[in-house]
């Protein structure tokens, strides 16, 4: 891991009911990334965050819980189109 960054866990009701914590980074030159665990693994969801903000190397694994499209797209390596889940957009960050 590179620089300096802040890290912030959510908890997210999905629209299937189904529990997962997102996890936003911010990385100390404004890069933002996030992460998610449909299993409740903060550690996980934080892994995916640093990564996606580029202050983790490695690119984490994940094990899929519940095939949701966020699943689906971090296994295809594509884009995660957050706001499928209509409570993502409601989450509100550390400034």
């Amino acid at each position: 891991m590179t620089g300096t960054f802040q890290i912030h866990t959510q908890s997210l009701r999905l629209a299937s009911g189904s529990e997962a914590l997102v996890t936003r980074v911010l990385a100390g030159d404004g890069r933002i990334g996030y992460g998610f665990s449909l299993d409740l693994d903060a550690t996980a969801a934080r892994h995916m965050a640093e990564w996606h903000a580029g202050v983790r190397d490695e690119r984490p694994e994940h094990e899929p819980a519940l095939d949701h499209p966020w699943e689906q797209a971090w296994a295809a390596g594509k884009e995660i189109d957050w706001n499928i889940e209509p409570g993502f957009a409601s989450l509100r960050w550390l400034p």
